[in-house]
């Protein structure tokens, strides 16, 4: 029973973290160029997660192959500079609350593509789940402000499903570790042809102005020190351990409960600290999205319960 009560813990401590991820990086907007925080959270949080990766690959006997650039390239472009990329420029223009809504969704968008990619089996209830979610997010904002909030789950959904591929072998810490690390050098590549005269331009031209010219440990005041090591050691890595450690003490679906709770801690955290108002819809769009996600999680944690007894 200890066992399950600190898997317990790390799940409630995960959702808290996650809850605050929006919430921070409002708070450094225009402390930080949107690319800037992007890049340096998973540079630096991949880097504090290489110890834990390395204790996992040794406690699993797992080497290092030429095959395993190439995926942990994949992966980090699928996580970091595909799904992170729209995940910032989503909280760049929409409210901090409403994207933590909308990127609690992933869960359900991962067991859809688990059936499709890895052919694990799926039920009714997840796509009653899936209804319930996506008519949440449309109640909650309107789909055009939306859909960087829904692209970037859905990304990160497919990350998360390709990730399972070297889960057994490395272990998921070290895939998330060397994910971030491969992510973040590939978006650092992408920042420094933006500072090139044709590329930058390219960019410009496409209005895509928040990767031209963007500055990596440059102009960052004393005061925003304390920020970002939150951002990097806390949201990034410590958050990512937590999530991790929930899944392998409890299970995947148990684990999931962290994208039940953050739907409700995180628009209060907003308006404590953003004073971002919770409105009407946005209260229904949260009802919505805890129906959709309580009908994909219960019937699982319901039949784990009995095969236990």
């Amino acid at each position: 029973m200890k066992r399950s009560y600190s898997g317990y813990l790390y799940i409630v401590l995960c959702a808290v973290i996650f809850s605050t991820m929006e919430v921070m990086l409002k708070t450094v907007h225009g402390v930080f160029a949107p690319m800037q925080i992007t890049c340096l959270r998973f540079l630096i949080g991949g880097l504090l997660l290489v110890p834990f990766a390395l204790r996992s690959m040794k406690k699993k006997g797992a080497a290092f192959t030429r095959a395993d650039v190439g995926f942990f390239a994949l992966t980090g472009f699928l996580c970091v500079a595909f799904s992170m990329v729209l995940y910032q420029m989503a909280v760049t223009y929409t409210k901090a609350s409403v994207v933590a809504i909308i990127f609690s969704c992933n869960p359900i968008f991962v067991t859809m593509l688990a059936y499709f990619l890895l052919r694990e089996e799926i039920h009714r209830n997840h796509l009653i789940a899936l209804a319930l979610e996506l008519l949440a997010v449309l109640i909650i904002i309107d789909p055009l402000h939306a859909s960087l909030a829904i692209a970037s789950a859905l990304v990160f959904s497919f990350y998360s499903v390709v990730g399972k591929k070297r889960t057994p072998r490395f272990g998921g810490i070290a895939v998330t570790c060397f994910s971030f690390l491969f992510g973040s050098v590939e978006l650092l590549a992408v920042l420094l042809l933006g500072r090139t005269a044709a590329v930058g331009g390219l960019f410009a031209s496409l209005g895509l102005d928040i990767f031209v010219n963007v500055p990596l440990f440059s102009g960052i005041p004393l005061s925003a020190l304390p920020a970002l090591a939150y951002i990097c050691a806390v949201n990034s890595a410590a958050g990512y351990v937590c999530h991790m450690m929930a899944l392998e003490k409890t299970s995947a679906q148990e684990a999931s409960l962290i994208f039940f709770l953050k739907p409700m801690i995180a628009p209060l955290f907003a308006f404590l600290f953003l004073r971002e108002e919770i409105t009407a819809n946005m209260l229904l769009g949260i009802v919505c999205f805890l129906v959709g996600s309580g009908i994909a999680i219960l019937p699982g944690l319901i039949a784990q319960k009995k095969q236990r007894a």
